[in-house]
């Protein structure tokens, strides 16, 4: 019984020792194995003696992450070490080709020819919280034999978002801390924190080329340096609304851009009017501007172009303006102001290098009443730029289609196509309402026609002015459609002038006889019929139609008075959509041209 003891001990023992050596000959090889892969595999380890597992022993050091390598004290963030080319979300099968997934490189044209679309458009090499990164764009076209071939590009996206990083010097990367919640104490210390900018050329313009950073002119989206009395260099400030409707005196201006501010200025008129430095006119026309960008650049003063005088009711009469003169604000009673700058508008000519030629302002002056103002003052700011030696630009208003919310494109017939003005009385335009505006006593004030908005304004016609009626009639006409009307105006947002059968014609009711036979325009309505245009997932709006409608009196006006001296005259427009119901196509079935043998019934037949 002993010996048979010890001999199946003695098995045992040796079959332990043989599963031994063979996890230890796999161990070796799963460690192997993971030291090529990069990746830590434990293994585990039996004891000779019950051939039980035991837990491999780890040192503390194992357990500890690598430590992160922080971002350089200064400098922009680093680049992707993978290119956005080289990435593929879809791509889930090795060696196989994804349906549909355009990034995969194991596709090739005839798996290509297959694909019923992209399933990524658009690949990434960073994130979007960045200001540049690079992305790869696929997309699927058609060859001349009907079959899908893959277009791919690589380029590099701006994105123009303000909140967007740039450069940082942060250990923690994109990670931020919270801000500071605001309160009433700590306001206006976040709001003085915050509210300034921070501009540093040399960051912007690290990533252009060498001959751009050469170049002694301005670059697209350079701010505009100025000369100050004390010899330093500059920048062009204007004001500009912050978080709120208040102005933010901080705002820089920026080449070719072209912008239009409105804020309110905060009044305080305890001490002299002309101590409010935002609202004379000397802190918008002595502007010395600086030609390039180099602080050793030419000098472009800024020209008094026109100074105009607005009433508190709205009237404008233009100023003479002699060489040095400058109309100061001055205090008219104990809650008014004279002369306090309304509105400015900047016209800056610049070359083709970049350089500035010449620059221009206008000014409207007004009155202020605080009383009336609540201690506010609302502003306007605009900058335009021009090509020196070319007309100024005429800028569109969709690609194709009209955008909401922006101005038709009008113009006349000319010998050689459709001449388009600028100036916003040669434009399709609406009378814009005033407070107690009378219809015959201008200066008129006038709105542009904004596609997709109906609009309605009006004056008042008094009959005492009714003397000659004719050319009241006459009068009144000019007023409701404009000193200028145009003639057609453009079917869709980007027409070009060369093409006139793009233009649409502007149809009137109105029979020029009719002015001359005493009848009194009372009312004017544009019928704009617009249309969806294209595809269904992108339509795109098109003008069809355009009709101006005007109504006169059939009789004597004084029944349309009802008892007082006053007639009301209306200016309207509305845009009907005339699209049609989108009506599902469907394919038709194949036919089926099946032909018989000619021996199929043989011999029968």
């Amino acid at each position: 019984m002993a010996v048979s003891v010890c001999t199946v001990w003695s098995n045992l023992t040796i079959f332990c020792l043989f599963i031994q050596v063979i996890l230890v000959t796999s161990a070796i090889s799963a460690t192997s194995n993971s030291t090529a892969s990069g990746k830590e595999n434990s293994t585990n380890r039996y004891n000779q003696d019950n051939c039980t597992p035991t837990e491999p022993s780890v040192t503390p050091t194992e357990l500890l992450p690598e430590a992160s390598q922080p971002l350089p004290d200064s400098g922009t963030l680093l680049l992707s070490v993978i290119g956005a080319d080289r990435l593929c979300p879809c791509d889930e099968n090795t060696a196989v080709c994804d349906m549909n997934c355009c990034c995969d490189r194991e596709c090739n044209k005839d798996d290509v020819a297959l694909f019923t679309s992209c399933t990524f458009t658009a690949v990434r090499s960073g994130s979007k919280q960045l200001c540049s990164q690079d992305i790869a764009s696929y997309s699927l076209t058609t060859d001349v034999y009907g079959y899908l071939e893959l277009q791919s590009s690589v380029q590099r996206e701006i994105n123009y978002n303000i909140f967007c990083v740039w450069s940082q010097n942060r250990f923690d990367g994109l990670s931020h801390p919270s801000p500071s919640l605001p309160t009433a104490d700590n306001f206006d210390s976040l709001f003085s924190q915050f509210i300034s900018f921070i501009f540093d050329p040399e960051g912007v313009n690290e990533g252009l080329p060498a001959e751009v950073q050469a170049s002694s002119g301005y670059q697209f989206g350079d701010v505009l340096a100025t000369a100050e009395p004390s010899g330093q260099k500059g920048i062009f400030y204007l004001p500009a609304h912050g978080v709120t409707a208040d102005c933010v005196n901080s705002s820089p201006a920026v080449f070719l851009k072209d912008q239009t501010s409105r804020c309110s200025q905060r009044l305080a008129l305890d001490g002299d009017c002309s101590s409010l430095q935002a609202l004379r006119m000397d802190t918008y026309a002595n502007v010395q501007l600086l030609a390039g960008r180099n602080a050793d650049a030419a000098v472009v003063p800024v020209d008094v172009a026109s100074v105009i005088l607005q009433s508190i009711k709205g009237a404008q009469t233009e100023l003479t303006v002699s060489d040095g003169e400058d109309f100061l604000p001055v205090r008219t009673t104990s809650s008014g102001c004279a002369n306090m700058v309304l509105k400015a508008v900047y016209v800056i000519k610049y070359k083709s290098s970049g350089e500035l030629v010449n620059a221009s302002v206008s000014l409207v002056l007004g009155f202020v009443n605080t009383s009336r103002t609540h201690n506010s003052l609302q502003q306007e700011f605009q900058v335009i730029f021009q090509a020196d030696g070319g007309e100024p630009a005429v800028h569109y208003s969709g690609n194709p289609g009209y955008v909401v919310g922006m101005p038709l494109m009008s113009g006349d017939r000319a010998t050689d196509g459709i001449s388009r003005s600028i100036n916003l009385r040669d434009t399709l335009s609406l009378l814009q309402s005033t407070e107690d505006q009378d219809c015959l006593k201008g200066p008129h004030q006038r709105s542009p026609v904004l596609f997709g908005q109906d609009y309605m304004s009006g004056c008042t016609l008094s009959l005492e002015d009714i003397t000659n009626c004719s050319l009241v009639s006459q009068s009144l006409l000019n007023v409701l459609r404009g000193p200028n009307p145009p003639q057609y105006v453009a079917s869709f947002g980007n027409t070009l002038l060369e093409n006139v059968l793009d233009w649409v014609p502007i149809k009137s009711n109105m029979n020029p006889t009719e002015v001359q036979s005493c009848q009194i325009p009372l009312s004017l309505h544009l019928e704009i019929e617009w249309t969806k245009y294209g595809s269904l997932v992108n339509p795109q709006a098109q003008i069809v139609s355009i009709r101006e409608m005007i109504e006169t009196n059939q009789s004597s006006l004084a029944p349309l008075s009802g008892g007082s001296s006053i007639v009301p005259v209306r200016s309207s427009v509305a845009f009907i959509p005339v699209s049609a119901a989108a009506v599902p196509g469907y394919r038709a079935a194949p036919s089926i041209n099946a032909k018989l043998p000619f021996d199929f019934f043989f011999p029968f037949v």
